[in-house]
């Protein structure tokens, strides 16, 4: 009497197993890796970055005509690094950051009086200090991208805007 339910072979039994290892391998391979670890410190330097070149900025349009060069190009300077960090990120992850160049603000009499040459000096400051010490802790590339903010950054607090 031939029995209701098919029977099922060894044979394809294996060959279906076989079938479904390989399958989770292959989809296992084709996801995205996990991004490095460093990659939420980059983007806090990104930040650091657009807004020093943005404050270097709005200090620049009050600021004296003896000072407006130096903050002129430490906002050009911070923006290059802002550029250098998000194509880096950009690098890592495949995708684009979520814009390449700072945000604009303007000055306006309701708001608090323009920054200062001060005031970019202890931006630069911060920034220097947070650069100096997440550079031991990257290697390659990033650890020279990192490592030459850092020192922009202290020349230009100590020497350009003094």
């Amino acid at each position: 009497m031939p029995s209701a339910l098919p029977l099922v072979s060894r044979r394809r039994m294996l060959l279906g197993t076989a079938a479904l290892a390989a399958l989770s391998v292959t989809s296992a391979a084709c996801g995205k890796s996990p991004p490095p670890p460093e990659l939420d410190d980059l983007m806090t330097q990104l930040d650091l970055a657009r807004s020093d070149s943005q404050l270097a900025s709005d200090a620049a349009t009050a600021a004296g005509p003896a000072q407006k060069p130096a903050l002129a190009a430490v906002s050009s300077a911070r923006s290059e690094h802002a550029q250098a960090l998000s194509d880096e990120i950009a690098r890592i992850t495949g995708e684009t950051t979520a814009s390449t160049a700072p945000t604009t603000t303007s000055t306006t009499p309701a708001q608090a009086t323009p920054p200062t040459v001060r005031d970019v000096a202890a931006a630069l400051r911060k920034s220097a200090d947070s650069a100096t010490s997440l550079a031991p802790q990257l290697s390659g590339y990033r650890a020279g991208l990192v490592g030459s903010i850092a020192a922009y950054c202290t020349a230009a607090f100590t020497v350009a805007l003094t």
